[in-house]
């Protein structure tokens, strides 16, 4: 009996910091966390709070040091999805052959060091949300793929040929011009598309020098 007390007792304070460690997070990754008391900031927020409780892909356009991944991870914080995964990819610090295997896995065999199957960072974020940052830098083929998920929640690993589900919900930005990388053909017009279904500017910070 002392020993299942015990047991019982060191769940109970497990759950508890467990509790205090979500309630910090999501005290730091929140909408009142961020700062600028500017119009266009104050209605960046806005929109914000109105698109987190939904399932829409959200796009983020903003200059570096605008706090892009801050409002994602909000988004996500004031979603149900919210006690699940939040996973934040820089797709620039991918390599372009490497960011279809590491965002959506590999089979065994798939290619060369390929020694085990491997879940990507989308099936790492299933059920939650998988922010995608500088997704301009995101190669071809990997869009088509992430085209995919968007239009039919599937996708497969690389070198496997079984089609998966995916509940996930997506949200990226950049810094870049997407219309004018669609000119130059190195972005898909189709994804642009699905990516601008609700998108936020955020303005830059010598806009909001407050």
């Amino acid at each position: 009996l002392p020993l299942v007390l015990k047991r019982a007792y060191e769940r109970a304070m497990l759950q508890v910091k467990v509790s205090h460690l979500e309630e910090r997070i999501n005290s730091r990754f929140s909408f009142s966390s961020i700062i600028g008391r500017t119009k266009k900031i104050s209605e960046a927020v806005e929109y914000a709070k109105k698109v987190a409780p939904t399932d829409t892909t959200v796009l983020l356009l903003g200059e570096t040091g605008t706090g892009k991944e801050l409002f994602a991870q909000s988004i996500h914080n004031a979603n149900k999805r919210r006690n699940m995964p939040f996973i934040a990819i820089n797709c620039s610090a991918i390599p372009k052959d490497l960011q279809e295997s590491e965002l959506f896995g590999y089979k065994k065999g798939a290619f060369t060091g390929a020694v085990n199957d491997k879940k990507g960072y989308f099936e790492e974020a299933g059920g939650g949300t998988i922010f995608l940052d500088e997704v301009g830098d995101m190669s071809m083929e990997t869009q088509a793929k992430l085209l995919r998920v968007i239009e039919n929640k599937t996708y497969t690993r690389v070198g496997d040929s079984k089609e998966r589900s995916l509940d996930i919900r997506i949200i990226a930005a950049t810094n870049q011009d997407l219309e004018k990388l669609i000119e130059d053909g190195r972005f898909r017009k189709d994804l642009f598309y699905r990516l601008n279904t609700f998108t936020i500017k955020l303005p830059s910070l010598r806009d909001r020098a407050d």
